[in-house]
């Protein structure tokens, strides 16, 4: 068994805590917001029909407009909760409760690999610091040879960029794009935020 992550301590401590998150995107779709921005990206950047994995899918935001896109989607993610919101809210995906760090798609019956696997809403932040390199690894092994994997996160939540770098080599990963936002401004030493797409070594 892995070490829990920082999301799953989170809702030990408070377990209102997922209802809360799913409420808040509910209310900011409710208000108009635009939340589709990191999905359009993967959309502009995924062959049509793409096999697409959300990686820390969440209640299911990114998944629900890629598939309405016309991509085959599965996403992933280790709350129950968060993953009855997104069954609920955006049918169509194959919606999976599951750890990352231990993802094993095979074993339950999705076997081909991914041509684009999408990891946003900081999830890397959100995972204990000993399974970063793990999980990167788990989505390396899904990942088709031709294909990329596109992880974003924001600075000043313990996970440095440069350690990041490192933990996605080690894993099997190379840098092909570093972006600072979900709408391709250039990743520069000043940056806040990190949009890396990344292709197999």
């Amino acid at each position: 068994m892995t070490e829990q992550s920082i999301w799953m301590q989170k809702v030990a401590a408070d377990p209102g805590h997922s209802h809360w998150y799913i409420e808040r995107f509910r209310s900011m779709a409710r208000a108009g917001e635009d939340l589709a921005g990191e999905a359009r990206l993967i959309d502009a950047l995924a062959p049509r029909g793409a096999r697409i994995l959300d990686a820390g899918c969440g209640p299911g935001r990114l998944g629900g407009y890629l598939a309405t896109a016309g991509h085959h989607v599965v996403g992933v993610d280790v709350d129950p909760v968060l993953i009855e919101a997104a069954e609920h809210d955006h049918p169509g995906p194959q919606w999976l409760v599951g750890d990352l760090a231990e993802l094993d798609l095979p074993a339950r019956g999705i076997t081909d690999p991914f041509d684009v696997i999408v990891s946003a809403g900081n999830v890397m932040t959100f995972l204990a610091p000993s399974t970063r390199v793990p999980v990167l690894t788990r989505l390396r092994a899904h990942l088709a040879d031709e294909g990329r994997a596109v992880i974003g996160f924001g600075a000043g939540r313990d996970y440095e960029f440069a350690q990041f770098f490192d933990d996605a080599t080690e894993a099997g990963f190379t840098p092909d794009l570093l972006l600072s936002t979900w709408d391709l401004r250039p990743l520069t030493d000043n940056s806040d935020f990190l949009v890396a797409v990344l292709r197999p070594a």
